[in-house]
């Protein structure tokens, strides 16, 4: 079952990277990785359940170059950093598939709201791979703050062609900085006597 999984999401990869995300169907896709339709309808019933796979299949090589124990001099920053450029490193081979999905995203609604949940998960998964909480309302608040600033650094590593991915690396230390200052003006905020005096949920990876 996992062999046609593979075969499946490759293939639909190759085929989304030539033809763009709209061009290709369900058993082309088939056709293409040497599948009966039946077969891959039985674990792909679609091209989103795909392009979920995409996502978690890049997760998964993430968290595969997870260390087991935190470093006590890494800052969450730091872990943080470190974790959204293994996941560059890892999406580096299929940045075409990637800019067909996100093409798609642009031109059709539906596709864009079904893969929010795919990539929200991605994101939980970046920030407790840096030990970082991502439930309740403080990781909900995490997850956005990391989905902005992925969205944002995606721009850059889409038209990164440098040998180490420089101009990713430093785009993505700016965006952390960034929120990590804002996170700490709002946490010295709320914990203000005029600031509500709740405890700071915070709003960036540093929370």
């Amino acid at each position: 079952m996992n062999d046609v999984r593979e075969k499946a999401l490759d293939a639909f990869l190759g085929l989304i990277a030539e033809k763009g995300y709209a061009g290709v169907a369900l058993r082309d896709v088939a056709q293409a990785a040497g599948l009966g339709f039946a077969d891959l309808y039985g674990v792909y019933p679609d091209k989103i359940s795909l392009a979920a796979a995409f996502m978690a299949r890049i997760d998964a090589e993430v968290m595969a170059g997870t260390p087991s124990s935190v470093d006590p001099e890494e800052t969450p920053r730091d872990r943080l950093f470190d974790v959204m450029m293994r996941r560059y490193d890892a999406l580096r081979p299929h940045r075409p598939a990637l800019r067909a999905l996100r093409r798609a995203g642009t031109r059709d609604p539906m596709l864009a709201i079904a893969m929010g949940p795919p990539l929200r998960r991605s994101m939980a998964a970046m920030l407790e791979a840096a030990s970082l909480a991502s439930d309740g309302l403080p990781g909900a608040l995490r997850q956005n703050g990391l989905l902005a600033i992925h969205y944002a650094v995606s721009r850059v590593f889409d038209r990164d062609d440098s040998q180490d991915l420089s101009k990713t690396m430093a785009a993505l230390d700016n965006r952390l900085k960034t929120a990590e200052r804002w996170s700490q003006l709002f946490d010295r905020y709320v914990n203000s006597p005029d600031g509500g005096g709740r405890p700071g949920a915070g709003v960036s990876p540093e929370a």
